[in-house]
């Protein structure tokens, strides 16, 4: 095990539960180093509890970059944990730059992202892999009525369920697709939704894959989860990741399991996710894995010792303080 490291993680937000999760693997296995935040804010709840918190620019300013690398000599990171899906094409792209800084970065590479941030893109990577997905939906076949209601109206390039539309006849689909941006019109699926968190090491190979129903949602993001060894759905992720071109970290995928057993693929994230919190207290230590796998750990073996049917029943917390932020 690694007696030293720091990580910083970046637009980190509200990512409380998650950076905790990993404050508490540090205490665990007694490994020094310092858990560090950036956001853009100084009021990030997470600026609270880590070690040191840096306030940065967006990041498309222009000397994002510069800023960043400079906060990561100066504070001797060794791992940045990108956990917004803007930043993660930057990231990839940037991955040499980091690297001559000895930063590794927990970031997939540049083809899955780009896969990942856009949906026209994620529906002709599971149609050109034979992966099972709701249809979307050609402009030519909706010039010529080609589809029965109900459907699905989202962005393409949308992010936690904004613009999310359930469309039930004709005046609602024009409506709905001159009203939201890049909209895409796809198949409606009924059935348990599904989010899946999978643990991939540099090399690609898979340590776990955890299902977890979505029970409720808020904002796009699970508030209402249970951990489920379906084995029909972790044998499909597996044939997802296999496709997947340099995937690293944690990829989340969502899926539908219809009523018939059939399972559709929706969207995929090469980032944590909000669930995560679930995974981890279910028995899977993503924390101590990525730490693991930034110290050169191969995952020569899987791990499935994680719990069934844990619940998660998420709710707000507040951190107060005399500061005074904007």
């Amino acid at each position: 095990m690694v007696n030293s490291l720091n990580i910083l993680f970046t637009s980190s937000g509200r990512r409380v539960s998650l950076i905790n999760k990993f404050k508490d693997v540090y205490e665990e296995y007694n490994i020094e180093g310092k858990i560090i935040t950036a956001d853009v804010k100084q009021n990030a709840p997470t600026a609270f509890i880590s070690d040191k918190h840096y306030i940065l620019p967006s990041i498309n300013h222009e000397n994002y970059l510069t800023e960043l690398l400079s906060l990561c000599i100066r504070e001797n990171i060794s791992l940045i944990i990108p956990l917004i899906d803007t930043e993660l094409p930057l990231f990839a792209f940037n991955k040499q730059i980091f690297s001559e800084y000895g930063v590794k970065l927990l970031v997939s590479g540049m083809e899955l992202n780009e896969i990942a941030g856009d949906k026209n893109k994620t529906y002709n990577f599971f149609v050109s892999n034979n992966i099972s997905t709701p249809k979307v939906y050609s402009k030519e076949e909706l010039r010529r009525n080609e589809y029965n209601f109900p459907l699905l109206l989202k962005p393409y390039d949308g992010s936690s369920s904004k613009g999310v539309t359930l469309i039930t006849n004709e005046e609602e689909l024009n409506f709905f697709k001159s009203y939201i941006p890049n909209a895409m019109v796809q198949e409606f699926i009924t059935g348990e939704e599904y989010t899946v968190d999978v643990m991939v090491d540099f090399g690609g190979n898979v340590k776990t894959i955890v299902p977890r129903l979505r029970l409720e949602t808020r904002a796009g993001e699970v508030s209402k989860g249970i951990t489920r060894k379906d084995i029909t759905i972790i044998n499909a992720v597996k044939g997802v990741v296999k496709a997947l071109p340099d995937p690293v970290g944690c990829i989340t995928i969502q899926c539908i399991k219809k009523e018939n057993g059939d399972i559709k693929f929706i969207e995929i994230n090469p980032r944590f996710g909000g669930g995560i919190p679930l995974t981890i207290e279910a028995g899977a230590n993503f924390p101590l894995w990525v730490i693991e796998m930034s110290q050169g750990k191969v995952f020569t073996d899987q791990y499935f010792g994680w719990k069934d049917n844990i619940t998660m029943l998420r709710y707000d917390e507040a951190i107060f303080t005399e500061k005074i932020l904007q």
